[in-house]
């Protein structure tokens, strides 16, 4: 038998990649300590990831399962971006208090407000496990025989590990599946809304700045970790008391000078960084720019409305958020690509590959490796279209959405026990009471008639679901599924619901919003899914023999994972860019820049009043920059993405100089190539959230739990 040889460390961290690029596991900094220090570092590896004592990690959270969070007291303060407490700001807020417009925070204790369904989770040990999964795993295997030794292998080893802790136990696959890491991690779910700046603060310049350069937007919000009275996870309870952090971080307010080492202590969402030029053409080009039609025509559907309407405007703020973040993210990369000629310089990369492949008759396995990628890719564009547009023109109306929720019940049989049924009533009564507090059947019937016709005019007729070859005129068709359906009616959702038997199956598997839905989920699961899933398959073993020929075809460059979700180190400079000729932007904005964009005609642009008289008065206390004037936001070199979001990015002392929130509209591309050039994130200065807490709000009493560095 062959064994598959795993990656060594020697292979993986000998040399020098870019300063800024790159996602670094942190049990594995100390061989990029060197260079951390040689930029600039003052502390340890150590320091940032230790299991035999309190480090740094142990101040970083996974919140919410989508951003980050930083403890930032010895009582649970936990800071994260405004964007990423959104959601829950949103659902704590109505026209009689709306939180969003006007701000909240907590005067004490008693007032901050719980968050159902909100969690926060530490990582408190990673190992690596790589011999333990692949042991037993043969080169030649098929990849279905290969997975199935993965997954057997790993069930073992958390087996094994789950009997001496009781942290929760999962192994993740590094490096495309050449390197594997077991984590051990610890979720408390009692978490509270402390405070948060108003929108016009939070979320100044809305989707008209998002992902530019200059930034003005003090994106952060505060919640609290509690734990039961021996500091354990524990659910909601009134005698919960705050959790006790074995790490706080430290703040400094000396801030962000230009050429400043500086890094980021995150969960990185995902990046693909090792693609073929195939698979970045194809994104970038292809599928990114239907996206991006899409949801732009549905923003400005929802502008529409929430111009008119301040109920409506509230309703649809977090959904707006999420959809607009995308929509210009998406936008961005597909210029970024283009502009930077990433393509090309892939194919570049590709034929210097295929030449040091043919260089040596052990490399057979890498041969026919990107004659196989165009293949598949070819044969996977038009199925990618088709689930696309079931997710992104289908799936993207609330009403069949909504109506998809109640699948599972409009399914169930008189053999199907009572008490399971009950148990799906209860949960949907819940989805059901969240789905219409914030839902506005004209704005979702204008959405449905622009999708369905996008739909129509984008996807063949032999390759769609049914339904939509039964439309004759999107308009009337629209207007009676939204008529005919109970499923925009809350009313007669509850009433079905109540007392619901087996026999009201037939009810719900009926409705016209159940029947587009099922339409649509039976030609994804008949004619898509099984194709895009054989394909990924035979993409993902195809990227694993890349990703392991990249790496030796280049045995000097020190290469670092994808990332997956799992808390990395990012690290480089506090430093501006030059995105075009003729272009040159500083690494900081001031609140000075907040005024030159004042526009009270204009929601994104409007300034609070409050703030207005600070800066006139230039009561900034002890927050200033030593210029004197009220530092906002700051760009470092430092390779972030999604789920970075609320991540600390920290100085050469490991002390808090910001929170990351977002990335350079010319650099959105670093997902799948990065430049580092014009890659830039973009952080709030730790400053200006403080001179917001405590001058704007008047919520001293949070900075006394922080320990501040002057």
């Amino acid at each position: 038998m062959k064994k598959l040889p795993f990656l060594t460390l020697l292979v993986l961290f000998p040399a020098f990649l870019f300063a800024g690029e790159g996602m670094w596991i942190p049990m594995l900094l100390q061989y990029n300590e060197k260079e951390m220090q040689e930029m600039g570092m003052r502390i340890t590896a150590d320091d940032i990831y230790s299991i035999n004592h309190s480090s740094l990690k142990d101040a970083i959270v996974l919140f919410g399962g989508g951003c980050t969070g930083e403890i930032v007291s010895d009582q649970g303060l936990l800071l994260t971006n405004h964007h990423c407490g959104y959601g829950y700001i949103q659902r704590h807020s109505s026209v009689e208090h709306d939180y969003l417009t006007n701000g909240f925070w907590a005067m004490n204790r008693d007032e901050e407000l719980p968050c159902p369904g909100l969690s926060v989770i530490f990582l408190r040990e990673m190992r690596d496990v790589t011999a333990q999964v692949l042991d037993g795993i043969d080169i030649e295997m098929a990849e279905a025989d290969r997975q199935a030794k993965v997954d057997a292998n790993i069930k073992k080893i958390v087996a094994a590990v789950e009997k001496e802790t009781a942290y929760k136990v999962s192994v993740k696959p590094f490096f495309l599946g050449n390197e594997y890491y077991l984590l051990l991690e610890e979720t408390y779910t009692d978490v509270r809304l402390v405070g948060c700046p108003p929108s016009n603060i939070g979320k100044f310049g809305g989707d008209t700045d998002n992902w530019v350069w200059p930034r003005h937007t003090g994106d952060f919000s505060i919640f609290r970790v509690y734990a039961d009275k021996d500091g354990h996870p524990a659910d909601y309870s009134h005698d919960n008391v705050p959790y006790k952090p074995a790490k706080h971080l430290d703040i400094s307010l000396k801030g962000a000078d230009e050429g400043d080492f500086a890094f980021v202590f995150g969960y990185p969402a995902r990046t693909s960084e090792y693609l073929p030029a195939v698979a970045v053409d194809q994104e970038a080009n292809v599928i990114d720019p239907i996206v991006v039609d899409l949801r732009g025509k549905v923003l400005d559907i929802y502008n529409k409305y929430q111009e008119q309407d301040p109920k409506v405007r509230i309703q649809y703020a977090s959904k707006h958020a999420g959809i607009g973040n995308g929509w210009k993210k998406w936008m961005g990369v597909t210029e970024g690509i283009n502009h930077f000629h990433g393509v090309e310089k892939k194919h570049a990369f590709e034929g210097e590959f295929q030449q040091w492949v043919v260089g040596a008759r052990n490399r057979y396995m890498y041969l026919d490796l990107l004659n196989q990628f165009k293949k598949n890719y070819k044969e996977l564009e038009p199925y990618q279209l088709a689930y696309t547009y079931v997710a992104e023109a289908g799936l993207r109306i609330e009403l069949v959405s909504f109506a998809g929720r109640f699948a599972k019940l409009s399914e169930v049989t008189k053999d199907t026990p009572q008490d399971d049924i009950d148990k799906s009533v209860a949960s949907l009564k819940t989805a059901a009471e969240s789905f219409f507090k914030d839902y506005y059947q004209p704005i979702d019937r204008d959405v449905a008639k622009m999708l369905l016709a996008e739909y129509l005019k984008a996807q063949p007729a032999d390759f769609r679901p049914a339904f939509l070859n039964d439309i004759k005129d999107v308009d009337d068709y629209v207007d009676k599924l939204f008529d005919k359906s109970m499923f925009t009616d809350e009313a007669k959702v509850n009433a079905l619901l109540d007392g619901f038997k087996a026999k009201d199956a037939k009810k719900l598997a009926n409705d016209p919003a159940m029947k587009v839905y099922q339409s649509l989920i039976g030609f994804f699961r008949n004619e898509v899914h099984g194709h895009i899933a054989a394909i990924g398959s035979d993409n993902a073993r195809l990227q694993r023999l890349y990703m392991k020929g990249q790496m030796e075809m280049q045995p000097d460059k020190r290469f670092s994972p994808d990332a997956n979700f799992t808390l990395r180190v990012t690290y480089g400079k506090v430093e501006g860019f030059k995105p075009k000729d003729g272009m040159k932007y500083k690494h900081f904005t001031t609140l000075e820049g907040i005024m030159q964009k004042e526009n009270p005609d204009i929601y994104d642009y409007v300034v609070e009043p409050r703030l207005k008289e600070l800066y006139i008065n230039k009561d900034y206390g002890r927050y200033a920059d030593k210029d004197g004037t009220m530092h906002v936001a700051f760009t470092a070199s430092v390779h972030t993405t999604g789920g970075n979001s609320g991540s600390p990015i920290l100085n050469a002392d490991g002390q808090l100089l910001g929170l990351n929130f977002d990335r350079c509209w010319e650099g959105t591309m670093s997902d799948l190539i990065y430049d580092p050039d014009i890659c830039r994130n973009i952080s709030v200065d730790i400053r200006y959230v403080l001179f917001i807490i405590d001058k704007f709000a008047g919520a001293g009493h949070l900075i006394d739990e922080m320990t501040i560095v002057e």
